[in-house]
């Protein structure tokens, strides 16, 4: 039996095997923040969700048909801990980066360059705990900066085998006044915009994306003064500024890394003009069709950017990853409509450890050698884009000050791919859910399809509403996932394959996988010397799961 009538997300064609080029490859790795996993028309679930019809996102749409869908991708909770993974192949629990790096906390001031803000979770008297001692101020390639981890930066490797480095848009490495705080430190030899801020403090060219004088705020968008005093918005004038900077490598022969990273669609939800008035005729509220408008104005970007690469004939030389740095928002008071429900059917959002803030979107194309619009369901972390964007570039031998946590996903991303279509062609796999569930064996990817997910959240961050995300941990290893609540010293058990959406906790049923499970969170964990906060009325240290 073959299966030719797929929908067309789930096309897949024979592996088309290629003699290696001797020109490195160009890398783009395409990342948007707070980008959901439902937020596109690309179905990464074993069914087209509801959810994932709310916005038009055509371009990933075409990105998903040429390359290999990753259904199971994860990231951390909040977005430093993600991006430092990336840069430094380390898990946000070794690198002891499980918050965003913030100057809102109560730091040293020669740390800092004199900021000092108001976010300081210890001082809210109402909070059972103390926040952990964390690495705050992120990464940094040189010793001598308190509460940071020292580590040799990807990029810095991808320059020295001589790559053209390009950051456009939000870094989010450290804090203001810290060697990281530079991309330029990092190996970057092109920054567009990048700094130590989180969230831009406009999108709008008539307010200079935060630049208005005596409006000046901590999150205002350096650079783009073209655009100042215009009606662009910050995505249009962030693509159009980055395929300017690119004609320079590309017309020379170079190859280049493009670190994209947008700002869209962190908050604050403003509209792109472009695009707004196609969602408020679709019946959405002010704030939905502000955020819709966010999502297709960075799909655009997608799109300009494939045209581009296609436009100066360099687009089959070119590596594509698409992701995104943690999961959606589910608040309403950022997107409008109804609370905890944008990221259905997985449960909760950004900050969470449950699926809604940690399983995120990834797609990846690798010219001639991945083969098109196939789904691999093998769990990926961030801290496995170290050794892969390296390997992909050809830099296999290197020396870091850190130990790399993560794997590469080159031989899943190749062969792997090969294996799908070729069970996809044999008829195998006839449609979405039997393709989420295929399973590619290590043998022949390098990558146990087994191997353990670890999330790790010992933070307050929603102090309004903590609806399942502060002080939280969680394992999932195949279709197994435990979550240690610290608030409640209790042990939730799921099994996605039958519960993606976190509702069933079956704990009681599974004693044995409960006891493996927490042993095996618990001992990584203490072998890394993970954050974990302080009880406020004992003053003893949260205990880890298997001590419950």
């Amino acid at each position: 039996m073959k299966c030719r009538d797929l929908a067309p997300l789930l096309l897949a064609a024979p592996f088309v095997s290629c003699t290696k080029s001797e020109k490195s490859p160009n890398i783009v790795f395409f990342l948007i923040d707070d980008f959901g996993w439902l937020d596109s028309s690309v179905a990464y679930g074993e069914e087209v969700y509801p959810n994932n019809l709310r916005y038009n996102t055509p371009n990933m749409e075409r990105l998903a048909q040429k390359g290999v869908i990753m259904t199971s991708a994860y990231a951390c909770p909040v977005s430093s801990p993600t991006r430092t993974s990336i840069m430094t192949g380390m898990h946000p629990a070794q690198s002891g980066i499980t918050m965003f790096c913030s100057n809102n906390y109560d730091i040293p001031t020669d740390a800092t360059g004199g900021m000092r803000g108001t976010f300081r979770a210890n001082d809210n008297q109402a909070d059972p705990f103390i926040r952990p001692d964390w690495n705050w101020n992120g990464i940094s390639p040189t010793e001598g900066t308190p509460r940071t981890v020292v580590a040799t930066p990807m990029v810095q490797l991808l320059k020295d085998a001589g790559y053209f480095t390009i950051l456009a848009g939000k870094a989010h490495f450290a804090t203001m006044g810290t060697p990281a705080a530079s991309p330029y430190n990092l190996g970057f030899l092109v920054n567009l915009t990048g700094h130590y801020g989180g969230m831009p403090s406009s999108y709008q060219g008539e307010d200079h994306y935060g630049n208005k004088p005596g409006e000046w705020k901590y999150h205002a968008v350096p650079g783009l003064f073209d655009y100042w005093g215009t009606d662009t918005h910050l995505t249009e004038a962030l693509t159009v500024s980055t395929l300017k900077t690119l004609d320079y490598p590309i017309d020379n022969g170079i190859p280049f890394y493009l670190n994209f990273a947008h700002y869209g669609t962190h908050t604050p939800i403003q509209p792109d003009k472009r695009f707004y008035d196609n969602y408020r005729q679709k019946g959405m509220d002010h704030l939905q069709a502000c955020y819709g408008s966010m999502v297709e104005g960075v799909d655009k970007s997608l799109g300009d950017l494939m045209d581009y690469l296609e436009r100066k004939g360099v687009a089959d030389n070119t590596i594509i990853i698409f992701y995104s740095d943690n999961g959606g928002h589910s608040v309403n008071t950022s997107k409008g409509g109804d609370a905890h429900v944008y990221n259905l059917p997985l449960r909760e959002g950004k900050g969470s450890v449950y699926e809604g803030g940690v399983r995120v979107p990834m797609m990846v194309y690798i010219p001639n050698k991945t083969a098109a619009g196939v789904r691999i369901n093998t769990p990926v972390n961030p801290q496995d884009l170290y050794p892969t964007i390296l390997e992909l570039a050809g830099v296999t031998d290197y020396k870091t000050i850190q130990q790399i946590d993560g794997k590469s996903l080159v031989k899943l991303l190749t062969d792997g791919s090969q294996y799908v279509a070729a069970a996809v062609e044999r008829g195998e796999i006839c449609d979405q859910k039997q393709a989420n569930a295929f399973v590619v064996p290590q043998s022949i990817s390098g990558i146990d399809p087994q191997r353990a997910v670890i999330s790790h959240f010992p933070h307050q961050w929603r102090i309004e509403d903590q609806y399942d995300v502060d002080y939280l941990s969680a394992i999932r290893r195949g279709e197994w996932k435990l979550v240690y609540r610290m608030h409640d010293a209790a042990l939730e058990l799921y099994n996605l394959n039958d519960d993606i959406g976190e509702r069933n906790n079956v704990a009681a049923d599974h004693p044995q996988i409960v006891s493996e499970l927490a042993a095996e969170l618990s001992n990584t964990l203490r072998g890394w010397n993970a954050p974990m906060p302080t009880i406020r009325a004992t003053g003893d240290v949260v205990p880890m799961p298997d001590n419950l």
